[in-house]
């Protein structure tokens, strides 16, 4: 299979077991022992699937696996011995992908491992015909270097605001849905104000000076979701 895997987890152990299993699944494993090793790994090696537990000391796995989701769609299989309903849903609600309750069963675990690598292969071939770049005489959005210029200035934003400008972008031409752009972004639909997509939209109508410039990049379609106009001169390009 040749795919990396980052096994985020404090349990010496229990990585030794992972490892000897995902090798035989032709699988690179990396172990993290901590959440902030793990961040710093992920954002390294570009791991094709993350498997993260839950409670470590200083950054539990819901805490590691919301900053990934503020810059990366891999793949989250949570493997923990919390597995109450209210620890499932709340892994989901963070963005993770699939959670497996220790002790685990070998071939479940497997089967589940296969799957996410599958869905990672899925969204990578899915994302080779994606727009990189966006440009326009105002606008200029290069996707794989994650900047934005407006005027020729750069433009700040969040990991966040980038993750919501630069789906839209990608679907341009596309009514968007806040719930499909909350699962895209966020990973699973949330309901905090926090995460609220209107919110981060107004953040980026303010900071794009959307309307200001003889044209409105980002429409509002009340009910149906948002959508991404280029300019009539746009020019774009697709690997």
């Amino acid at each position: 299979m040749g795919k990396k895997v980052l096994l985020i987890d404090d349990d010496l152990d229990l990585g030794k077991l992972i490892g000897l299993i995902l090798r035989q699944m032709d699988i690179t494993v990396y172990q993290a022992y901590s959440g902030p090793d793990g961040l710093k790994q992920s954002y390294e090696i570009h791991p094709d699937l993350i498997i993260l537990d839950i409670m470590m000391p200083g950054m539990s796995g819901f805490e590691v696996c919301t900053k990934l989701r503020e810059v990366s769609s891999v793949p989250v299989l949570m493997l923990t011995a919390k597995a109450e309903d209210s620890d499932i849903l709340r892994g989901f609600t963070v963005g993770a992908d699939d959670y497996v309750k220790k002790p685990f069963n070998k071939n479940e675990f497997e089967a589940r491992v296969y799957a996410l690598l599958r869905r990672s292969d899925h969204c990578s071939k899915a994302a080779s015909s994606y727009i990189i770049s966006y440009e326009d005489s105002i606008l200029k959005i290069d996707m794989s270097t994650q900047t934005v210029q407006l005027n020729g200035a750069i433009v700040e934003f969040s990991p966040r605001e980038y993750s919501v400008l630069a789906y839209l972008v990608r679907e341009q031409g596309k009514t968007v849905s806040k719930r499909e752009l909350m699962r895209e972004v966020w990973g699973e639909p949330v309901s905090t104000l926090q995460s609220d997509p209107s919110l981060y939209i107004f953040y980026l109508r303010k900071k794009l000076q959307d309307g200001q410039h003889g044209h409105q990049y980002i429409h509002t379609l009340w009910g149906r979701g948002y959508c991404f106009e280029p300019r009539k001169e746009d020019k774009f390009d697709v690997q």
